[in-house]
């Protein structure tokens, strides 16, 4: 019985170093590659989106109110580029990447030794549906309808649809608790540094690392911030009866300038969001896939 384990684990071996001797992969090793490849596209161009969206709300805090911080006016500049159309159409190919990634979470399990836990697959699971609506809406963009990209109009359009439905305001109420709690979430997460477990950590010096650090906290804390308040007006909407009260990044967003901190704070979560715009780019440098 052991020496047949033993021919049975020798003869792998032996396949496995005839495929690298060669070249090729096995159908699980090349599927590993592609989502690894698809996953850090996919937080390249988070990155690209955060960024820009962070740059646009800090001109606004600026005093230039004519353009959008949202997904939408990052389109916008992005379109604007030389090759803009094909700009567009790799951040949503990059977005269609990064929901395929997560689904493949939701399947599969995600990395990590607890990856394979129900929580972690429920969680890629609505992570995979959310970046597919937003992958939809930058592709609807790529291909002509130029409004598709404002969260503001699609948040006030969605929350009048589901006023309309039966129960829709516990559905409207329950929508946007869900998404004031993972801004919550978001935030405290980023303040404990929750995503150095995943991170190479040991592929990084140690100023590279508390730059990672810095960059995920400031960044996550912000983004949290942006959530929570979005989630806040969701309720609001519910309450009232009244979609015009949803709210999104981009009105959201100026909110902060109408606050006694006036301009200073909307200039403060603005830098946020630009930091993690870099920090994703970090996360596709070094995240564990």
């Amino acid at each position: 019985m052991c020496d047949n384990r033993e021919e049975t684990v020798n003869a792998s071996s032996i396949a496995r170093g005839l495929g690298s001797a060669t070249g090729t992969r096995t159908p699980r090793e090349a599927g590993s590659r592609a989502i690894e490849a698809a996953a850090r596209w996919g937080l390249a161009t988070r990155g690209v989106l955060y960024l820009l969206i962070g740059v646009l709300a800090l001109r606004i805090a600026l005093g230039d109110h004519g353009e959008q911080a949202d997904r939408g006016g990052a389109l916008q500049v992005l379109a604007q580029q030389p090759f803009g159309a094909a700009l567009v159409w790799a951040v949503g190919i990059g977005l269609v990447c990064m929901a395929l990634w997560r689904l493949s979470e939701a399947v599969f399990g995600a990395a990590g030794p607890d990856g394979g836990a129900a929580r972690k697959r429920l969680a890629g699971a609505a992570r995979a549906v959310f970046y597919g609506v937003v992958a939809y809406s930058v592709l609807s963009f790529a291909t002509g309808e130029r409004g598709s990209g404002s969260s503001d109009r699609q948040s006030q359009d969605v929350t009048a649809r589901a006023l309309d439905l039966t129960y829709g305001r516990w559905l409207v109420a329950a929508a946007g608790a869900a998404v004031a709690a993972a801004g919550v979430w978001i935030a405290v997460r980023a303040l404990r540094r929750g995503f150095r477990k995943y991170l190479k950590l040991g592929a990084m010096s140690r100023r590279t690392r508390r730059t990672v650090e810095a960059l995920g906290v400031c960044g996550g804390v912000a983004r949290g911030a942006v959530f929570a308040v979005a989630g806040g007006f969701a309720l609001s909407a519910a309450v009232r009866y009244d979609p015009d009260k949803a709210k999104g990044i981009d009105d959201t967003l100026r909110t902060f300038a109408g606050t006694a901190a006036g301009p200073w704070l909307l200039m403060a979560v603005a830098l946020g969001l630009a930091l993690f715009g870099v920090f994703s780019f970090a996360m596709a440098r070094w995240r564990r896939v």
